[in-house]
């Protein structure tokens, strides 16, 4: 039920800005305008806006699809405050993603940063921690195990978020998804052992 609600809002959020620029501008993540002028809600609003209509509708997709996972995951183990932690999980990821681009490009006017990218990986990581058996398709087409579509995306991240020649955030999505596994797993330590334990009994 949150999964939707927050896709309900995103999408109306970003589609209103597709149509008023002055809005998209208003909180888009600029470092260099949050760290001077002190508009902190920027690291959370970012998170509304996307820079089109594919990135609108890829980031919700993934959420669609990942998102009721956890939340069912979360609400199995926890009860009814499993609710409450998935709002934490995908709200914390939201800023603890963008937290490295601030500190990066703080001093960088020309740098600007949309999207739920960062809390989407967060929740597909988390949803692998609970289900690592499950096989993660890219296009209903290029279907691999979890476990190796994870390290691969983590290691594809780093690596482009270090090279920093596309206007993609990568280090968004890297931090997010670390920060999905690490809120997680914090929750509770068994989630980690249980993932452990199916790992080593489909490969080891």
């Amino acid at each position: 039920m949150i999964t939707y609600i927050i896709i309900a809002g995103t999408a109306l959020f970003s589609i209103q800005a597709f149509q008023k620029h002055d809005l998209f501008l208003k909180h888009t993540f600029n470092p260099y305008i949050v760290n001077r002028n002190r508009e902190w809600h920027r690291f959370f609003t970012h998170a509304l806006l996307h820079a089109d209509w594919t990135h609108l509708l890829v980031n919700m997709l993934v959420l669609y699809f990942f998102g009721p996972t956890v939340e069912k995951a979360y609400q199995m183990n926890f009860g009814l405050v499993g609710s409450l932690y998935f709002v934490l999980l995908y709200v914390g990821s939201v800023v603890v993603s963008i937290y490295p681009t601030f500190e990066k490009h703080r001093n960088n006017p020309g740098y600007n940063s949309v999207g739920a990218s960062g809390a989407v990986s967060a929740v597909v990581f988390a949803s692998i921690l609970f289900h690592p058996e499950r096989n993660i398709c890219l296009w209903g087409i290029l279907c691999l195990p979890a476990i190796l579509w994870s390290v691969l995306y983590l290691v594809y991240s780093w690596q482009m978020g270090k090279r920093g020649r596309d206007n993609i955030n990568h280090s968004a999505h890297f931090f997010g998804a670390v920060f999905g596994i690490l809120f997680t797993i914090l929750l509770d330590t068994d989630i980690a052992v249980r993932f452990y334990q199916t790992i080593r009994f489909l490969y080891f």
